[in-house]
C-alpha cells in the first residue's frame, strides 16, 4: 500500500505541479480563455494512460509460465530504468521547468495554437501517467494484496491532487526541494527491489544463472509471503531466499544509483565553497 502511495503522490504531484505552472502562466499573460485546451490535453492524457494500463494488465494476464516470467522481469527492468531517468532528470532539470515551460507556451501563443497548448499540457501528463502505471503494475506484484495496492495509489493520486490545487491557489507552500530529495531516496531502494525481482524472475525462467541459491534463508523468521514480509519485498525488494544474481543486482544498482545521486551534489556544492 505505502509503494503505490509514494508513487502515485510522486507522480501525481509532478504532473498537478505541471498543469498549475501553464494555467498560471496563462492567467498572467491574460489568456486564461487557452485554459479549456490544457484541460482538453490533461483529460486526454488520464485517458491514453488509462488504456496503456489496462493494456500491460490485459497482457499480463493472458501469459502463464515462462512466458509471464519473462514479461514480468522485463516490465520491471523497464520500469527501474524509467523510474532511475525520472529521479536523475527530476533532479538535474528541476529548477529549469518552470522557464522551460513558460518558453513553449509563449512559442505556441506566438502561432495561435490551441493544438499546441493542448498538445504541451497533454505531453507533460501523459508521460506521467504512463509511468505510473508502470511502476504500479512493477509495484503489484509483489504487493501485499491488490486491493491495498489499489487503495494506497487512489489516496497518494487524491493526495497528489489536493496539494497541487493547494500549490496553485498559492494558499500555502510545500518545500518541494525537500519533498523530492525525500521520495527520490525512497524510490532509489525501491527501484533497486524492481531490479532485483526483474532479475528473479529472468532466473525462474532460466534466462540468467541464478548462481549459488539461495544465499541464504530467513523464511522461518520472516517469510516473504507474510504481510510483513510482502510489504518489505514491495518496497524493498526483500526476499527470504535470495540468488547470488539478485543480491548482486541490488547492491550493485544502490551502489551506483546512491553514487550518482549525491557524489556530484557534494562536488558541486564544496566547488562553489
Amino acid at each position: 500500500m505505502l509503494t503505490s502511495l509514494l508513487i502515485t503522490l510522486r507522480e501525481g504531484l509532478e504532473a498537478a505541479l505541471i498543469v498549475g505552472i501553464i494555467l498560471a502562466y496563462l492567467a498572467k499573460t491574460r489568456r486564461a480563455d487557452s485554459s479549456r485546451y490544457v484541460w482538453l490535453g490533461a483529460g486526454l492524457a488520464v485517458i491514453a494512460s488509462l488504456a496503456a494500463g489496462a493494456a500491460i494488465y490485459v497482457t499480463a494476464g493472458d501469459l502463464s509460465g515462462r512466458a509471464e516470467q519473462v514479461f514480468e522481469g522485463s516490465a520491471m527492468l523497464l520500469a527501474a530504468g524509467v523510474l532511475t531517468w525520472m529521479i536523475f532528470w527530476m533532479r538535474r532539470e528541476a529548477a529549469n521547468v518552470r522557464t522551460g515551460l513558460q518558453s513553449q507556451i509563449d512559442s505556441r501563443l506566438a502561432r495561435g495554437s490551441w493544438l499546441g497548448i493542448a498538445t504541451l499540457a497533454f505531453v507533460a501528463v501523459a508521460r506521467e501517467g504512463i509511468e505510473t502505471v508502470l511502476f504500479l503494475f512493477a509495484a503489484s506484484r509483489t504487493a501485499e494484496s491488490p486491493f491495498w495496492a489499489t487503495l494506497g495509489g487512489v489516496i497518494g493520486l487524491v493526495a497528489a491532487i489536493g496539494i497541487g490545487y493547494v500549490l496553485y491557489r498559492g494558499t500555502a507552500r510545500l518545500n518541494l526541494r525537500t519533498f523530492f530529495g525525500v521520495t527520490s531516496v525512497i524510490l532509489i531502494v525501491f527501484a533497486a527491489g524492481m531490479l532485483s525481482h526483474a532479475v528473479h524472475e529472468f532466473v525462474e525462467a532460466g534466462l540468467v544463472p541464478g548462481i549459488a541459491e539461495p544465499v541464504w534463508d530467513t523464511g522461518t523468521v520472516l517469510s516473504d509471503k507474510s504481510g510483513a514480509g510482502r510489504f518489505l519485498a514491495s518496497l524493498f525488494g526483500y526476499s527470504n531466499d535470495p540468488s547470488f544474481s539478485e543480491v548482486v543486482a541490488w547492491s550493485l544498482y544502490l551502489i551506483g544509483a546512491f553514487t550518482g545521486y549525491f557524489w556530484p551534489h557534494s562536488k558541486a556544492k564544496a566547488a562553489r565553497a
